[in-house]
């Protein structure tokens, strides 16, 4: 069984490219909606601040399962958003990874906004600037953080299993390729078979993305020392 799949490279092909397309899909939808909150808690005053900030740094470390748990009772059919028939999809494995990269990227993005100096946010608007000229001084500013976010956020999506095996099934077609087998659920389910040899293949994927998201940000990280 493992020969044949090992053969088949398409196969495994598919399972890369389901990891990608959720991963990068929720990153990408989560990191809009980081920017939003963390400009908005970052830059304004207002009462319980500290009291969103805390909850944004414990969202940092949600249990994933917990997260599985509660999208798939949202999607599913006696939930609230039964009616878009979305349990066991692509779909629900992208809310599922939103809902876990969100935290991770607005508490780092957040850091960044707040280490800004606030001399700059008074400069912009005494030489004129609008909000939106101040809010992009800030992502000049803040850039290095931000970036640094959004790949935390990305290894953190990449790398889930508990939330995306409970709202996404680890389902393949009839003929092996993946519909929503990842990376992570895959390795799991091949090893329980004792198919060690696709899962140890897979796990290299994987540590390889890893490795990539880790090497992107020891080289911010040591770009934002020699500013």
């Amino acid at each position: 069984m493992v020969l044949d799949v090992l053969t088949d490279p398409d196969q495994i092909w598919s399972i890369i490219e389901v990891s990608l397309y959720v991963s990068v899909i929720a990153v990408a939808l989560s990191t809009i909606l980081s920017l939003a909150i963390a400009f908005t808690v970052g830059l304004t005053s207002f009462r319980g601040k500290r009291l969103v900030t805390a909850i944004i740094n414990t969202g940092m470390g949600l249990p994933s399962v917990v997260v599985g748990l509660a999208v798939l009772l949202l999607l599913s059919n006696e939930g609230p958003l039964g009616g878009l028939q979305l349990t066991f999809t692509p779909e629900a494995m992208i809310i599922s990874q939103m809902v876990l990269a969100t935290p991770v990227i607005t508490g780092v993005a957040l850091s960044a906004i707040e280490g800004v100096d606030r001399g700059v946010h008074e400069a912009a608007y005494v030489l004129g600037g609008t909000r939106l000229d101040v809010y992009l001084v800030y992502v000049r500013e803040a850039r290095l953080g931000i970036v640094t976010g959004v790949l935390a956020g990305f290894g953190r999506a990449i790398s889930e299993v508990g939330s995306v095996l409970i709202v996404g099934g680890n389902i393949s077609w009839a003929d092996g390729s993946s519909y929503t087998r990842t990376l992570t659920t895959a390795i799991q389910h091949e090893a329980r078979l004792g198919n060690f040899e696709l899962a140890l293949q897979l796990g290299v994927v994987l540590l390889a993305f890893v490795l990539i998201v880790n090497v992107l940000l020891l080289r911010l990280r040591d770009q934002g020392g020699h500013r």
